[in-house]
């Protein structure tokens, strides 16, 4: 069994002992250290060891023996850094393809939480949606409750909330890295598409989807219209898009944050929680907790 451990630092730069420390865990993990190597920047610093073990590669031995090497990263590994292991095979793919969530992962901001500011629903929209991403509501059934509080607002808004958006750090810096390398990036969204397609266009995404919000006569209806795009959906798109440029599911690496995206982090060769809430980053293959997205690309070995 081929991997590669990665450990992003918090800090601009792993010490000595923090690099000692990882060497440890791997070794005691029963793994062989056959190459290492160290990269970032002044945000952040890399460590990064191509690692061989003996365990037998039937599925169930390798996956529990994987389960069991994240553990101990993340309970015995040093503080401020996240560790993440990845299968040789998807390091090494050709191509790859990424699928990202919007809301608190591509971009800073939850939408729905800004558009209801307009109408004066705040705090009781923002309430909903931390319980939805935490998995205490249906999402389909919060994303009705949310959206009907909108009903009325005069279609101009969505463009004052456009504007009010920014992108995650480090966000266009990993689609342009993913991109030039020849691999395929996708956005999936519960969020709504008159504010992703401005988005999505403008960083040149090979996909996306969202929400669509119902406007009438000038103003939002507190509907929306069509399937909405729920943790099933999530799933269910990058399957369909993977299919289609004829990527295997093991060289997919999905991003999210919340309970809506749990069913893509489980389907794709890796899932990483993107300052997550806890029960996404307990069951999530690998975590960023920093604010620059663009740390994905180290991890995904691009």
């Amino acid at each position: 069994m081929n991997l590669y451990v990665t450990a992003v630092s918090y800090a601009p730069k792993l010490s000595l002992p923090e690099v000692q420390q990882l060497r440890t865990l791997l070794a005691a993990a029963g793994l062989t250290l056959d190459a290492e190597s160290r990269t970032g920047d002044d945000r952040f610093e890399v460590y990064t060891a191509d690692v061989s073990s003996d365990v037998a590669s039937t599925v169930d031995r390798r996956e529990g023996a994987l389960a069991e090497l994240r553990r101990t990263a993340a309970e015995n590994g040093p503080a401020g850094v996240d560790t993440a292991i990845v299968p040789a095979a998807l390091r090494s793919a050709e191509r790859k393809f990424l699928i990202m969530d919007v809301d608190s992962t591509l971009i800073q901001q939850e939408v729905i939480e800004l558009l209801a500011a307009y109408a004066g629903k705040r705090e009781e929209v923002t309430a909903v949606t931390e319980a939805a991403m935490r998995g205490e509501l249906d999402f389909a059934q919060s994303l009705h409750a949310r959206v009907a509080v909108l009903a009325g607002l005069p279609a101009d808004v969505v463009d004052s909330v456009r504007a009010e958006v920014k992108l995650s750090l480090g966000a266009a810096e990993l689609v342009t890295a993913f991109q030039e390398a020849g691999h395929v990036v996708a956005v999936v969204s519960g969020g709504f598409n008159q504010i992703l397609r401005p988005i999505a266009e403008g960083l040149g995404l090979d996909y996306w989807v969202a929400n669509e919000l119902e406007i009438a006569d000038g103003a939002l209806t507190g509907k929306v219209i069509g399937e909405v795009i729920d943790r099933a959906a999530k799933e269910k798109y990058l399957r369909e898009w993977a299919a289609k440029e004829g990527i295997p599911m093991e060289h997919t690496i999905a991003v999210g944050d919340g309970a809506n995206d749990l069913d893509m982090l489980g389907a794709a060769g890796i899932g990483v929680a993107f300052n997550a809430k806890p029960a996404v980053r307990a069951v999530a293959d690998a975590a960023v907790n920093m604010p620059y997205l663009d740390a994905v690309r180290y991890i995904a070995g691009v």
